[in-house]
């Protein structure tokens, strides 16, 4: 592996752990009201059109991080829509 694709793998996982934080906390005080909806509704649909991209070019670390970040931002919108 060169440090072109070291670059890319730590990229990628710094990316995908900016959301852990913010979904622990939404999961354990139960609240959301905070969270923008549409930030949330545009990171879900950012990450499915890099998801596309990735795959399309099999670029596994937009694959992996947009992977777990889709998971996570979906978890959010689960928070804001079922938390009240």
């Amino acid at each position: 592996m060169n440090w072109i694709e070291i670059a890319g793998h730590t990229g990628a996982f710094l990316s995908s752990v900016t959301f852990v934080p913010q979904v622990y906390k939404a999961w354990q005080s139960k609240s959301v009201g905070d969270l923008s909806l549409a930030m949330i509704l545009i990171v879900v649909t950012s990450t499915v059109i890099w998801l596309v991209y990735g795959v399309s070019l099999m670029l596994w670390p937009v694959i992996i991080a947009n992977s777990i970040i889709f998971f996570l931002a979906s978890l959010l919108l689960i928070f804001k829509l079922t938390f009240k």
